[in-house]
């Protein structure tokens, strides 16, 4: 019979592999008191029939590290708990077959080698040597990281969990989720078909069950179980078992050793979602029924590919629900709408690959309530209230799984599941020839397309169709003025007595002392890293306006909520009710004075103001802030002003050289300019002093705040890393974000964010220099700079000051 502990510090739910991985780590590596329970048997859901491809390389620094350290893991695990895992390093391919591709694998050996990953570049001949079964006729280049590679991954699993039990965690299975207890927002216990379990903390890792699990609590877990096939044959002559793992991304296929013939599959356009009324009862260790006909276009391809497969027998084909999630990343992370509630799930066919590094990651998150490093690109808050709609998670999580081995174009847009959040002037945008982005749900102009070209981007490795449309409007702010519609900032109202102290306690810059003033600030976590990044409005003595960016809604409003618990304080979203309309340009006030008549001069409105206005007859909130490096102010009014309020602008401005302007022209005034974007160049885990930011920060006020003594600390000591700017003249690199920076030809760090200066005229990237000896201006200015871009060496100019405008005087004019 069946007996569950009626009390744990920790409950993992679910012991497919990531619930195991988290486990062990719990108890290895915390000596937490771990309850994993798993309502069948453990890996009965997807772990049991998956691939088993380890590939290491991804976009993000932090998922690279993570995977780096699931090899790592799985290369010392066997021995530590005497089961086999089935884990072996025989090293990854992965071909280019055009040029757009291999322009993708020269940035993707560039990211390895600004990650500290060994891949090297080979001719197609070169790779057949490694993979002498393949037809290379069609190959332009092919690339072999080393240190990937293959595993059994219900060994693995077991193996995790033996190693959980030997650190002293409990595992029970046989064991449903019927339920969960919560007091004042905040989870107590599990309730179970065989009892209840107090606890401090659960941990979600249910696989493809953890949507319905998270709907338990309350908690949204935006994922969709796709069908995934791939098949097993006989014995192949030639194939050794040390042949390396096989990606061929344009032709959407895969392949690895199994038992001396190949375990082959892949990632069609048109996937198959499954369960989308909910995973039927007692589904264990089960798999759909085969679809050949479906699977057909991945043989035709794996024959070309391999011509040894037409004589080659099929042993099984396996078709097996995973989990894949509406971006393509997995999610990690504490639940906003539950305090104590994690989640670990959603791995896009790589959570073998992940599951070492995740369940690691995951361990350190519940123990110490912050990630071990910069986790954005999967934590569970960039999701919104949208996500909780499945039918719009399932249309856009079907494109992300058809999306898995396309090429990864630069600013690329998802088009599925669009459009669904507009601003008021949606309509009015669309008629002046907007092309539309998608963040969060809400549909934002990247650019306007003059007459003559057509309104749609057309992907491109280097300077896209777009390019110069974004250069007109750039040089419209800052040579007369452009209107913006950035609506879709999260905007939050906080108020009551105690608001003001607590916000000054939360906020790393001064709070304004008096009404009609705004402030740029951090908050930061204890650790002195930089968690929020917004400015903060005083309307009155106890009422202030909160403006951030659209992608961070609810992670910025989960982080002052919770910071605001125990004040005398109302937090309110409010996003939807206002439109923001953002004036830019030296003409700005020319524009504004036509339109209203206000006195917005520098001593009525100077800069960091906050005035109400008067447009159209509508009562606007004209804030005094700039993300462009130019005269201008954030237009705040109801949303049912905003038509009124864009039309009578747009009028004013004609005479001024108005123009509309998107979400591509403030990327590259801002690269210009010198701001730093939250996500790219400052995370979590930069101090304010390590990203040029120190200025924002009180420590001379002797205001005590969050993450004061961490952030002195950084302040006192010799800094080992700094955010600069780099350019690049030759106009033949594209930068787009993890290039890597070489000082006297030594690797130093890599871009987190690049892109074009029009006005400048060159390339322009922000990353994050290191020297463990320290990093000071002095040794900065001595050293010589190169970018390293998709391969290609460019001489690089170190910049520690903005490009453009370096006195301030354009902003403050």
């Amino acid at each position: 019979m069946t007996t569950v502990p009626d009390r744990a510090q920790v409950v993992v739910i679910g012991g497919g592999i990531i619930g195991c991985s988290t486990a062990y780590h719990l108890a290895r590596d915390h000596k937490a008191d771990v309850l994993l329970i798993e309502r069948g048997r453990l890996t009965n859901g997807s772990t049991w029939h998956a691939a088993g491809l380890v590939g290491q390389l991804r976009t993000s620094a932090s998922i690279t590290r993570l995977l780096k350290y699931s090899v790592e893991l799985y290369d010392t695990l066997e021995a530590e708990t005497g089961l086999a895992t089935g884990w072996k390093q025989n090293g990854g391919l992965r071909l280019a077959c055009n040029r757009d591709r291999w322009i993708e694998i020269r940035r993707q050996a560039t990211t390895a080698r600004s990650f500290g990953l060994e891949m090297h570049l080979l001719t197609p001949a070169e790779a057949r040597d490694l993979w002498p079964l393949m037809d290379i006729s069609d190959l332009v280049g092919a690339a072999f990281l080393p240190t990937d590679g293959q595993a059994s991954p219900s060994d693995i699993a077991q193996s995790l969990a033996k190693g959980a039990r030997m650190h002293g965690a409990r595992i029970v299975e046989g064991v449903a989720v019927t339920g969960f207890e919560t007091v004042e927002g905040r989870v107590t216990a599990v309730l179970t078909d065989h009892g209840r379990i107090a606890c401090d903390k659960v941990v979600n890792c249910g696989g493809m069950w953890a949507k319905q699990i998270g709907r338990l609590a309350g908690v949204s877990v935006p994922l969709q179980p796709v069908q995934h096939q791939y098949v097993l044959t006989e014995p192949i002559p030639g194939v050794s078992p040390t042949l390396p793992t096989l990606r061929d991304p344009d032709r959407l296929i895969y392949f690895k050793e199994e038992v001396g013939g190949l375990s082959m599959g892949g990632y069609e356009p048109n996937p198959i979602p499954w369960a989308e009324g909910g995973i039927p009862d007692g589904f264990e260790f089960q798999l759909l029924d085969e679809n050949w006909d479906h699977f057909e276009p991945h043989m035709l391809q794996a024959i070309e590919r391999v011509p040894a497969l037409r004589e080659a027998g099929v042993k099984q084909m396996i078709n097996g629900p995973e989990s894949f999630t509406p971006d393509g990343n997995f999610i990690l992370g504490a639940a906003p709408e539950l305090d104590g509630f994690f989640v670990g799930c959603g791995f896009n066919a790589f959570g073998i690959a992940s599951a070492g590094g995740a369940g690691w990651a995951l361990a350190a998150w519940v123990m110490d309530g912050a990630p071990p490093m910069d986790l954005w690109v999967v934590d569970i808050r960039r999701f919104s209230a949208l996500h909780r709609d499945d039918s719009w998670v399932r249309e856009r999580t079907l494109e992300a799984y058809g999306k898995h081995y396309t090429v990864a174009w630069p600013h690329e847009e998802y088009a599925s599941a669009r459009p669904r959040l507009v601003s008021p002037l949606y309509d009015r945008l669309k008629a002046r020839r907007a092309v539309f982005g998608s963040k969060l749900g809400w549909e934002r102009p990247n650019w306007f397309a003059p007459e003559g070209t057509e309104p749609v981007d057309v992907p491109s490795q280097g300077r896209a169709n777009w390019f110069a449309a974004v250069g007109e409007e750039h040089r419209a702010c800052r040579e007369a003025v452009a209107l913006f519609d950035q609506s879709s900032f999260a905007k939050f109202e906080v108020r009551g007595p105690g608001v003001a102290e607590r916000l000054e306690w939360i906020c790393a810059n001064r709070l304004p002392r008096e009404p009609g003033r705004l402030v740029y600030t951090q908050m930061l976590n204890e650790r002195g890293g930089i968690e929020c990044d917004l400015t903060v409005a005083r309307l009155a003595d106890d009422r202030f306006y909160i403006v951030t960016g659209t992608g961070f809604r609810t992670h910025d409003g989960a982080w002052i909520r919770e910071h605001l618990a125990g004040a005398d304080a109302v937090f309110e979203d409010v996003t939807e009710g206002w439109a923001t309309l953002t004036l830019m340009g030296p003409r700005a006030r020319d524009v504004l004075a036509a339109a209203g008549g206000a006195d917005l001069s520098n001593v009525a409105a100077p800069f960091g103001s906050v005035r109400e206005i008067t447009v159209a007859g509508q009562a606007v909130r004209a804030l005094r802030v700039s993300y462009v490096g130019e005269l201008g102010w954030e237009l705040h009014m109801p949303a049912a002003a905003a038509g009124a309020v864009f039309d009578t602008v747009m009028a004013a401005g004609e005479a001024h050289g108005i123009r509309p302007a998107g979400y591509r022209a403030i990327e590259s005034l801002r690269l210009e300019k010198g701001y730093r974007a939250w996500g790219a160049d400052i995370t979590p885990t930069d101090s304010p002093f390590e990203a040029g930011l120190g200025w924002a920060v009180k420590l001379k006020s002797g205001v005590d705040f969050l993450g004061r003594e961490a952030a002195a600390a950084v302040a006192a000591a010799p800094l080992k890393r700094f955010l600069v700017g780099l350019s690049v003249a030759d106009p033949a690199a594209v930068l787009v974000g993890r290039e890597t920076i070489l000082r006297d030809g030594a690797p130093v760090g890599y871009l987190a964010s690049g892109g074009w200066g029009y006005t400048v005229g060159r390339n322009i990237g922000y990353g994050y220099v290191r020297n463990p000896a320290g990093v000071n201006e002095d040794w900065l200015r001595a050293g010589t700079y190169t970018l390293v871009a998709a391969g290609d060496e460019y001489p690089a100019t170190l910049h520690l000051e903005p490009l453009y405008d370096t006195g301030n005087t354009r902003v403050k004019g």
